[in-house]
């Protein structure tokens, strides 16, 4: 019955780090216990704090989505500036050794230790037949898999292409807050959420989507932006439930999945000419949705 330990940064769970789950479950067998080791907050955070990445998920959904992968516990390591100037062999045997795994699994491009200058090798010299350790390749969608290429195409807008990386529709979660209410007065109400600068999101444009609020989903075309219209300087997602114009979601937790872009964000001159584009924004997105494919 094996203990085996996959262990990675894992922001935004994508199928790169969804393999090292996978083959950690493998090498755990029925019986066995896997425990997803992470870094909170994120490692550069500390050591290049000017380079801090926008993070793909917050870190309850981390967890949640670690445990979908195949985890039966995870493991939250605190990174300080104290790890970070950790010796390698010293985090084998402080942080690894203490959770007294059979295996390890990690990626290839996994490094600790001060410099971050050790990987997978090095790690199974240190563990000194103690416990196994198992280096994943990469994976490759359009390129390599990483966190990095998924900000990457979220930025320039590319939800698809951010999906193929994450195996799943890209979520952006958040609590519903009182925007302008000017989507109910123009007869599409939207379910807001701000965007801090912290956590990633697509490019301001119109996106086709889903809307999830607790058991329910609806289809939901999705506003990303200031809405330049009325001269706003806030960032938000705006996403309408397509025919839903009486929910009342102020204060809840919801998650908006984008599916495909369907254009640039827009000025208009009236409300009118809004109004007519939001109309055809809709029948876009229903046409978007029934051609996509859907991802859990």
């Amino acid at each position: 019955m094996g203990r085996v330990l996959a262990i990675g940064n894992f922001d935004g769970v994508h199928l790169g780090h969804q393999a090292i789950l996978s083959e950690a479950r493998k090498l755990a067998g029925p019986d066995g216990t896997v425990i997803a080791v992470t870094f909170w907050p994120h490692p550069t955070s500390i050591v290049r704090p000017s380079e801090t990445p926008a993070l793909l998920c917050r870190l309850s959904d981390r967890v949640r989505l670690l445990k979908a992968g195949g985890a039966d516990e995870v493991s939250i390591v605190e990174f300080t500036h104290t790890l970070a100037s950790t010796p390698p062999q010293d985090f084998v045997e402080r942080v690894l050794c203490s959770l007294h795994p059979s295996d390890v699994v990690v990626g290839e491009n996994f490094r600790f230790g001060v410099g971050a200058q050790a990987g997978g090798q090095q790690m199974s010299d240190y563990a000194q037949g103690r416990f196994q350790v198992t280096v994943m390749p990469l994976l490759a969608h359009q390129g390599r898999i990483s966190s990095s290429r998924i900000r990457t195409a979220l930025v320039a807008g590319d939800v698809e292409q951010a999906a193929g990386m994450l195996g799943r529709f890209f979520r952006y979660q958040g609590i519903v807050v009182l925007g302008d209410q000017r989507g109910r007065e123009l007869g599409f109400p939207t379910a807001n959420l701000t965007v801090p600068d912290r956590y990633a999101c697509p490019a301001d444009g119109v996106y086709a989507g889903y809307l999830h609020w607790e058991s329910e989903t609806w289809p939901a075309a999705i506003s990303v932006g200031t809405n330049p219209t009325f001269d706003g300087d806030t960032r938000r997602v705006e996403a309408y439930a397509l025919d839903q114009c009486d929910l009342h979601l102020y204060g809840d937790k919801v998650g908006v999945d984008f599916v495909a872009r369907l254009r640039s964000q827009m000025r208009f001159s009236s409300p009118q000419d809004l109004i007519s584009q939001m109309n055809h924004d809709v029948e876009a997105t229903r046409k978007a949705l029934t051609s996509t494919p859907g991802r859990s």
